[in-house]
């Protein structure tokens, strides 16, 4: 996983002009349309055009691989906004911080992991008609991107709805169980509810190093540093007692071979031959 992480950071790095510019924003404008559009379409016809299918993909309808993101699923219009508006705030907060090519890969990647268990999943023993665009929905990708920047900015302050004080870390809570509950409620369809939890991969694959650093994996290695910092010093404190030397202070004890650099010199007023470092050499009590 972190050689991965590593790779997508190397990717960006040499390519800074990848990506799509404001990606979520054309993602949540267009399912704001099809939403809109969708209220006048009394048949539901252009739902069925843009939900995933796969019986109608592999008839040549390849389209649906993409046009999923952009079908709202099936909830109240207050959670619908509340979503997009969230996905919108934080989708443009984590391009700003990553880059265009960065968050780029993270949405495209949210797609193809979605769109090929749904594929995949359509191989199992069970109807067609499950796929029905809720277990393959934008919904899941857009939940995971607010519970991605929860991970990375828990405690990041800002307002639901411009009145509501909340940090990040409480939606990204709040997301989760909400997804959870929403795959228990559909166990009928087991275990193509279970579809949304491949976007696990890509939410580890963005948030790995914060990860390290909560499991104390980044801490262990620095424990591991620091002790042999330590066992070093006491070494090299070990040898400088031992190294011979030719002068040595009379009040603190300092010698030329601890501090090469520090002058020595002796007091002409004491009796006999007293040598003293240049913090003592004038504030001493001189031998009589």
């Amino acid at each position: 996983m972190k050689a991965l992480s590593r790779m997508i950071d190397r990717f960006c790095y040499k390519r800074p002009r990848f990506g799509i510019p404001n990606l979520i924003r054309f993602i949540v404008f267009g399912t704001v349309l099809v939403y809109v559009f969708g209220l006048m379409d009394t048949t539901d016809t252009l739902y069925q055009l843009l939900v995933f299918s796969p019986t109608d993909i592999l008839r040549g309808q390849v389209w649906r691989l993409l046009t999923f993101v952009f079908v709202p699923v099936h909830i109240h219009p207050i959670w619908l906004f509340i979503m997009l508006y969230l996905s919108l705030m934080l989708g443009t907060s984590l391009e700003r911080t990553w880059g265009t090519p960065k968050f780029t890969i993270y949405y495209l990647l949210g797609i193809v992991l979605l769109a090929t268990a749904g594929m995949l999943a359509y191989l199992l023993p069970i109807s067609a008609s499950v796929f029905a665009g809720f277990f393959v929905g934008g919904y899941y990708i857009h939940a995971f991107l607010i519970i991605t920047f929860a991970t990375l900015y828990p405690d990041a302050p800002f307002r639901i709805m411009f009145i509501i004080p909340v940090r990040a870390k409480w939606i990204g809570l709040v997301t989760a169980g909400f997804l959870v509950y929403q795959m228990v409620i559909a166990w009928r369809h087991f275990p193509v509810n279970l579809i949304p939890l491949v976007l696990f991969f890509v939410y580890f694959l963005f948030t790995w190093d914060t990860w390290s650093r909560y499991l104390g994996l980044r801490n262990k290695k620095r424990s591991n540093t620091r002790v042999n910092f330590k066992r070093a010093a006491k070494r090299i404190r070990k040898e400088n007692r031992n190294r011979p030397y030719t002068r040595k202070c009379a009040v603190c004890g300092k010698t030329d071979a601890d501090y090469p650099e520090m002058e020595f010199r002796y007091c002409s007023r004491c009796n006999g031959y007293h040598c003293f470092c240049m913090e003592h050499i004038n504030n001493h009590v001189h031998f009589e």
